[in-house]
């Protein structure tokens, strides 16, 4: 009988463990000592909120504890992407009528980062009494994404994200145990389970499905053995599990920064790979050079600014996909720049000396005498041009409150070397500039 005759099912279904020990890569949840398995074996289970990547077993956990739970429990299931607040009041009112009669029900809500504000406030008079044990999933931070009311009631159980070793040892056993692969006639290779456990992005439901399609497509083609050879030949890959939204955009766009403000041009630019193969709009990324060419580098390397301009034009004017290669060039190039974050730095002075003092008069020299009255005032009196006295004054721009203060304080990388040296000339005896 082919794999087409079955009754088909996701492998990620058939294989799913039925026992703790079967879970693999969450032993601090779910192994001999694991909090979860504690909490289910000792019969004190407890309102948690499940947070983790997709495919790292949430679903699953759910599944296992209602597998383990006794006979006073009743355990329902709540999809937030599919129903409303009138189904939960339904789980709510089933969950008071167990409560009289001595018995729990344990409500798992699937995606409980989509349900509302208003919709997760409901939840807290039936957690607080005990009218549920609440088991909450989600893939996104519920500190954003969960009330602080309703997660404060409940327990924070972090799901680890599964690495290439996890991924393997479940295609292993998925390739032993599921009654479908194992009688389909197709051996497969150890370089085939190693690039799907690496290029699945942690998820084991992308992994599991895609070795069940790859094993599928090799026996309609009555191919005995599936190789890297006959996998290129069928252009499966999973693309990993980045998207625009979410906080996998922010770990990736901080790591993408932070390795340019650290000068490794190769970490540099594995990021901003991931972030343009997983959908990124590339002015995202040139956008975020062009800030970042002023903030961590400044004078210490001006053309630094000019570069991801360059870039930030040549997005515009060239597109996908022949735009990464000027988003390449200006990566690499703020990687390997001097940094100073002295710009930022006086800008950060100067605005926080303007919210103190918003209102200091400018003074007079420097205003312009437009009128006859504004003459006579001493507007523009006593002003001298710099550029005839050989382009610097000796006078003070600042108003007379603050006249010495500094805001701008260059380093000693780069060209900022010249501008610290520059600026002490320029203004000894009168602004004093700390030494580096």
């Amino acid at each position: 009988m082919s794999i087409s005759e079955t009754n088909w099912k996701p492998l990620s279904e058939r294989i799913r463990p039925r026992t703790f020990d079967d879970l693999v890569g969450q032993e601090h949840l779910t192994g001999k000592k694991g909090i979860i398995r504690g909490a289910v074996e000792s019969g004190r289970l407890f309102s948690m909120i499940l947070y983790g990547p997709p495919g790292t077993g949430k679903t699953t956990i759910g599944e296992l504890i209602r597998t383990y739970l006794g006979k006073n429990y009743h355990f329902e299931f709540f999809s937030a992407s599919l129903q409303g607040t009138a189904d939960l009041k339904k789980h709510f009112s089933h969950g008071e009528r167990l409560k009289a009669v001595g018995q729990q029900l344990v409500l798992f809500v699937d995606e409980i980062h989509r349900l509302n504000k208003s919709q997760q406030d409901v939840f807290l008079p039936v957690t607080e009494r005990g009218t549920i044990i609440l088991i909450g999933a989600t893939t996104e931070n519920p500190s954003f994404e969960v009330n602080p009311a309703l997660l404060s009631r409940c327990r924070l159980v972090i799901l680890k994200q599964l690495n290439a070793a996890d991924i393997s040892r479940l295609l292993s056993r998925a390739l032993e145990r599921d009654a479908v692969l194992s009688t389909s006639g197709v051996s497969v290779d150890d370089e085939v389970i190693k690039v799907i456990s690496s290029s699945s992005g942690g998820d084991a439901r992308i992994a599991l499905n895609l070795l069940d399609t790859l094993v599928e497509s090799a026996a309609a083609l009555e191919r005995e053995k599936l190789d890297l050879e006959l996998m290129n030949e069928l252009s499966v890959l999973p693309s990993g599990r980045y998207t625009k939204k979410g906080e996998e955009h922010y770990d990736i766009a901080s790591a993408f920064i932070k390795s340019m403000r650290g000068s490794d041009p190769d970490a540099a630019l594995y990021y901003m790979i991931r972030m343009l193969e997983g959908g990124e709009d590339p002015k995202f990324i040139a956008r975020r050079m062009v800030i970042f060419s002023s903030e961590d580098i400044g004078l210490s390397d001006p053309m630094a600014l000019v570069i991801a301009i360059s870039a930030f034009e040549a997005v515009n004017t060239v597109g996908l996909p022949e735009c990464i290669l000027n988003l390449s060039e200006a990566a690499i190039y703020m990687s390997v720049a001097t940094k100073s974050n002295r710009v930022n730095e006086a800008m950060i002075t100067a605005r926080d000396r303007v919210r103190k003092t918003p209102n200091l008069p400018v003074p007079l020299k420097l205003r312009n005498a437009v009128t006859n009255m504004m003459k006579e005032l001493g507007y523009g009196k006593e002003y001298h041009y710099p550029h005839d006295r050989g382009g610097f004054s000796r006078e003070y721009y600042l108003p007379e409150e603050i006249k010495q203060e500094i805001y701008y304080k260059p380093g000693n990388m780069g060209k900022e070397r010249q501008l610290a040296e520059r600026l002490k000339t320029l203004w000894k005896g009168m602004k004093e500039y700390p030494e580096e």
